[in-house]
């Protein structure tokens, strides 16, 4: 079954003879159903109660480093503070290192600091460039571990990626902006805040590979380095409305929708369809006011609790789990938003 305890210990959790516990665990037959879950059930106890004894006690230091809009990094801290409880009664201990904008440099700055400075692990959200790679590479030969969040740095050595499969999310909102458009002419907007981002990047590819498979004829005009920010989103797109007016829809991949909107209400034009990413502050606010079709979400809180159970797998202080596997997409809307979000 593949346990370390002893029979004696089993029989002693579950309150059975030794000889019982000896004929479940060896499958010898003659004894009743309930038994044999009553002695799982003592195998999984005395497993979570080894797995507390080693937690009790530790503190683990992790540096939350993440490159996005202010919306995005509230979200994160908001979605970590309250998986807190649920680390008990290992005391995890976070340093955040936010940045809405940074140069590469800067982020590479951060990572080495705290490779020289020690952590028991970093959460990451970056670029994916070079200079971060080979960063990250240095906080591993250092012994500390790296998962990235929502974006991922695959040629990195980092431990696991946490967050949803891209790809398959860029084809989703294809699929429902093909759906809501139906046989209406238009152009379609596809926003990124910036092309090194490897979940845009895909996010994109995933919508492009689709409409282009399903609507052939629908054309897409791609629009990017708005860094998610109102201020700089605001003046690519009205530039972007005012040289297309068959611009009707907007698929938008990084962010910045308040200003994206605004430039279509100055210009008096309409947003027939309008998908985006993640329950943000804005986002729930302008899916409340019908501003958007839908925003596609994933469960941040999840996403952050599985960062820090793969921390303390890597310092053995979880037992060994299978492979992450990807967040599920959730498609919002006006009329399912859930009472509370966080991400």
């Amino acid at each position: 079954m593949g346990h370390p305890f002893p029979i004696r210990e089993i029989a002693r959790q579950a309150g059975l003879s030794e000889a019982t516990v000896d004929r479940v665990l060896n499958d010898r037959g003659g004894v009743r159903a309930s038994t044999v879950q009553e002695v799982h059930r003592a195998i999984a106890d005395l497993d979570r109660q080894r797995t507390q004894v080693r937690l009790v006690g530790r503190t683990f230091m992790v540096d939350i480093v993440i490159q996005a809009p202010e919306r995005f990094t509230t979200a994160v801290r908001a979605a970590l503070e309250a998986e807190l409880p649920s680390l008990h009664p290992a005391v995890l201990r976070s340093r955040f290192h936010f940045r809405e904008t940074a140069a590469v440099g800067e982020l590479v700055r951060i990572l080495d600091r705290i490779a020289r400075r020690g952590s028991q692990g970093v959460i990451l959200k970056a670029p994916d460039v070079p200079e971060v790679t080979a960063a990250v590479g240095r906080l591993t030969a250092a012994g500390i571990p790296v998962v990235t969040l929502v974006t991922d740095l695959p040629a990195s050595g980092r431990l696991a990626y946490v967050g949803i499969d891209n790809r398959a999310a860029g084809a989703t909102a294809a699929y429902l902006m093909g759906q809501w458009l139906g046989d209406r002419p238009g152009h379609v907007l596809t926003s990124l805040s910036s092309g090194f981002f490897r979940n845009e990047e895909e996010r994109e590819m995933g919508f492009r590979g689709t409409m282009r498979a399903r609507h052939p004829d629908r054309t897409l005009v791609e629009l990017t380095e708005g860094q998610g920010l109102d201020a700089t989103q605001y003046d690519l797109v009205r530039a972007a409305l005012e040289r297309d007016p068959d611009i009707r829809a907007v698929y938008s991949i990084g962010g910045g929708n308040i200003a994206t909107l605004r430039a279509f209400d100055d210009l008096g034009r309409e947003c027939a369809v309008f998908v985006a990413h993640d329950l943000d502050h804005d986002n729930t606010r302008l899916l409340r006011e019908h501003r958007l079709s839908a925003v596609l979400h994933h469960d941040l809180r999840q996403d952050m609790r599985e960062a820090c159970h793969l921390v303390m797998r890597a310092h053995g202080a979880l037992p060994a789990a299978g492979p992450t596997l990807p967040s599920a997409i959730q498609v919002v809307t006006p009329y399912n938003m859930p009472t509370t979000s966080a991400g």
